[in-house]
């Protein structure tokens, strides 16, 4: 399992990487947009959320800036990032978690899951694991929802994605320093293809599992627990 190399990549850059993200995600807007507009699928209130490989907050308060009531739960293997979410998001965190998301969750029940660009660092078996503790946890009606960088159908779509998003980040301003740096962290990647979450979510008891959005490697997958 990579995550915990991950996150100490990932923890070397936990100063600028919010203005690096933009960088390296060139449709930061429309993606992570999408993936908080996406909440309002589910029923009830919206209260209790968790960020899974939080990062330095940026999901979180994206969906802080849009639900008001919402507290969020955040957790990510390097605290160096989490340092940098509770400076953004003070009062609404309501606790932090630094461990592996692969090894177990906090206690649900949460109105929402959310994870941004965290969890293709899984393995394949780890990622189903993971997908049937959140169902577990989840409130009846609640709704998961996975910002994700996927692999293609074939090789050829794959590195068609990988060719597309390197040129979209020079266009976004990324230097060939960045966009290097960024090819060493995804050696830490275990991306996976779209279809075979859409069914592992349905395997883990999800009644809906669909993709909202897609740009190349980049989906927002979610899903909702039956009533």
């Amino acid at each position: 399992m990579s995550v915990p190399a991950a996150s100490q990549a990932f923890s070397a850059h936990a100063p600028e990487y919010t203005a690096l993200r933009r960088r390296l995600v060139p449709d930061f807007d429309e993606f992570y947009g999408t993936a908080v507009a996406a909440l309002q699928c589910g029923l009830g209130p919206l209260e209790r959320v968790l960020d899974l490989g939080a990062g330095t907050g940026l999901m979180a308060a994206a969906v802080a800036s849009r639900y008001p009531e919402a507290r969020f739960e955040l957790l990510d293997g390097s605290e160096a990032m989490l340092v940098e979410a509770q400076a953004v998001l003070g009062e609404r965190v309501s606790a932090m978690h630094v461990q592996d998301m692969a090894l177990g969750l906090p206690e649900g029940p949460f109105d929402a899951v959310v994870s941004a660009l965290a969890i293709h660092h899984l393995e394949d078996a780890d990622k189903r694991l993971l997908f049937r503790r959140i169902h577990e946890l989840l409130r009846p009606s609640g709704v998961f929802v996975n910002a994700e960088q996927v692999v293609g159908p074939s090789e050829s779509v794959t590195s068609f994605y990988h060719v597309r998003w390197i040129a979209e980040c020079r266009a976004a301003g990324a230097t060939q320093a960045e966009i290097d740096d960024a090819l060493t962290r995804r050696q830490h990647d275990r991306c996976a293809d779209l279809e075979s979450q859409l069914q592992w979510l349905q395997e883990a008891g999800f009644a809906v599992a669909d993709c909202i959005y897609k740009s190349g490697e980049r989906a927002v997958i979610l899903a909702i627990k039956e009533d």
